[in-house]
């Protein structure tokens, strides 16, 4: 549910805002309203561009670190000298990454000519004795220069010579330029590539230690950032009147702590106002839950908040997706493993993490469930064991009667009609809050036709209501749906641009809730596939058991389930997780007309690690 929030405005005396502010940020309960537009401050333009350094390098610090970071914080360093250090030492590994291949180039160059020190070659130099060094393809060697420059051939390789020539001064009238090889011999080159490739593991070495040294304490100067960007933002939201001598700022509280707001004011003897918020008002959505649902709020986050005049949609979304994830799961033997899978990771996890472990845990215990109801445990199909009838008979298995549609199918759809009628209702519902029942008679009888079709049509089919009783349920729902639908859809439009709008929205309701329906045919569709894949996973293990005979067999036997199970398991989850809630948020959002563009709460407060 949604908790009901209440409007605070108030002014403050200039020369106190500041303490002011402080208190209001230690009780850490007032959203502040952000009324700012245009153009950024530059102070908190400057915060802002810091903020997403400060994000990106404790990214790459997080998995520099390997994931353990150190859990010291080092409060006496500046966030500027961690960001200094790191990029030195970042700007080092980068340097030193672009040495190695220039050294590899020099090496490749220098290994044609051998390893020799180019210390004799300058005493040749200084004895009155120029060497130059050459290289020409086969083709383009003249003999003849042995005798005229005393060419040495050194090499020969890939259709290629190379040569050096010695004289008493340099050549100039030779066709080929001579070559500037580099100032290292290759011996000093391979040295020096060592010495560069065992400075690079010590600077990455040092970096790695320093991100784990140091992660926890960027982690900390960052959370202060947000401290202060929170408040630069409060106080740009600020009002100044008469003249700069008070301060008016606006808020929004939950009703349930306006006791100890209205204390803090009243003991700091500011002029307030609170008020309760309107539906139209564009109040932050902050909430309240019991356990189970508020471990599906991350859900309905993910899509976006609530209006403060629409209906929380957790409570709705948390059993339908747990039963949809069950239903595409289809095994029990998956549930528990899920289950004990959660219970492990849950001690070893961080603690923003263990809630997510519960929601696994809850999720396996559905599949768990759920899976037996569908008749699979591992593959395996529980209705064609031994076991008592009375267990069978809570199994959905088989073909409805001498009919060859399957029962789970079936089931699929029964799930989708009342999961799509809760939608219906649910906006139906919601339009009469909103906007009063006049303005809301179209989703009523659109509720009206749907329901009391689906209703009618399944008791006539059970034989609970006789066919003449049937045919004059669906004549009555029908003629009161159309008056509704065709003449009431907008009381204050002209009567035959209702009617207008009428067929358009039964075209559009006709075409659009078949194919919402038929959408639920994928909860049966992977709930199948999975389990037939176990099932294929454990005839290949028990065929190449019976192949390969009692000792290595086994070994096969059990290699091939775990990897074919714990393969097809995280496939599952996947697609679990991914058509549930496209179910939710095409199929029920859409029907239910919820718009999910709210602002969370989010209260001025001191940034606590």
């Amino acid at each position: 549910m949604i908790t009901r929030m209440k409007k605070l405005t108030f002014l403050v005396y200039h020369k106190e805002y500041e303490s002011f502010l402080d208190q209001i940020r230690e009780l850490g309960v007032v959203h502040i309203v952000e009324k700012q537009c245009g153009e950024m401050d530059d102070t908190l333009q400057q915060f802002m561009q810091k903020r997403a350094l400060y994000k990106s390098m404790l990214l790459n610090m997080y998995g520099l670190a390997e994931k353990q970071p150190e859990e010291t914080v080092h409060k006496d360093q500046s966030a500027d000298s961690l960001v200094k250090a790191y990029e030195d030492l970042q700007a080092r590994i980068q340097d030193l990454n672009q040495q190695i291949p220039a050294i590899n180039k020099d090496i490749d160059q220098m290994e044609v000519w051998g390893d020799f020190d180019w210390n004799s070659v300058s005493k040749l130099k200084d004895a009155g004795w120029y060497v130059q060094f050459y290289m020409c393809s086969d083709k383009d060697y003249n003999e003849a220069w042995a005798e005229d420059y005393n060419a040495i051939i050194v090499n020969e390789n890939g259709g290629y010579i190379y040569f050096v020539t010695v004289t008493p001064k340099p050549i100039v009238d030779l066709d080929i330029e001579p070559l500037r090889l580099p100032s290292l011999g290759l011996s000093e080159l391979n040295r020096k590539k060592t010495a560069t490739e065992e400075a690079l593991v010590q600077a990455n070495a040092e970096l790695r230690d320093f991100c784990k040294a140091n992660y926890r304490t960027l982690e900390y100067c960052n959370l202060h950032l947000e401290g202060d960007i929170d408040l630069l933002k409060v106080k740009l939201n600020s009002e100044q009147m008469a003249e700069g001598a008070v301060v008016l700022l606006e808020g929004w509280i939950p009703e349930d702590q306006e006791a100890e707001v209205k204390k803090l004011l009243d003991d700091s003897g500011v002029y307030y106002e609170i008020r309760k918020a309107t539906r139209e008002d564009n109040a932050p959505i902050k909430l309240k839950n019991n356990g189970f649902v508020r471990m599906y709020e991350v859900l309905t986050k993910m899509y976006g908040m609530p209006d403060y005049a629409e209906f929380d949609p957790t409570p709705i979304l948390a059993p339908f997706f747990s039963l949809f994830f069950a239903f595409c799961m289809g095994d029990a033997g998956y549930g528990l493993v899920l289950i004990i899978l959660g219970f492990i990771l849950k001690r070893k996890l961080s603690k923003s993490l263990k809630g997510m472990m519960n929601l696994v845990i809850t999720l396996g215990i559905f599949t768990a469930v759920f899976g037996a109801v569908l008749g699979t445990f591992f593959g395996v199909s529980l209705f064609d064991l031994e076991l008592p009838e009375n267990l069978k008979q809570f199994m959905v298995v088989g073909k409805i009667g001498e009919t060859t549609y399957d029962k789970q199918m079936l089931l699929a759809l029964i799930i989708g009609v009342v999961h799509i009628s809760i939608a219906m209702t649910v906006k139906a519902v919601g339009q009469t809050v909103r906007f009063g029942f006049k303005e809301s008679l179209s989703a009523w009888c659109w509720l009206l036709l749907v329901v009391g079709f689906v209703c009618t049509g399944g008791l006539s089919f059970f034989k609970v209501i006789s066919e003449d009783v049937s045919t004059w349920a669906f004549i009555v729902i029908g003629g009161v749906s159309a008056i509704g639908i065709y003449l009431l859809n907008n009381i204050h439009r002209n009567v035959f641009v209702n009617i207008g709008a009428g067929v358009w929205d039964t075209y559009n309701m006709a075409t659009g809730l078949m194919g919402d329906v038929l959408s639920y045919i994928r909860l049966y569709a992977l709930g199948l596939a999975g389990g037939m894949l176990g099932g294929v996973f454990n005839q290949l293990a028990f065929m190449v058991n019976d192949a390969a005979g009692p000792a290595i067999g086994w070994l096969f036997c059990g290699l091939i389930l775990v990897f074919g199970h714990s393969l097809n398991i995280a496939m599952s989850c996947l697609s679990a997780f991914v058509h549930p809630l496209r179910l939710t948020f095409v199929e029920y959002f859409k029907n239910s007309a919820y718009d999910g563009k709210g602002e969370a709460y989010k209260p001025f407060s001191v940034v606590k690690k």
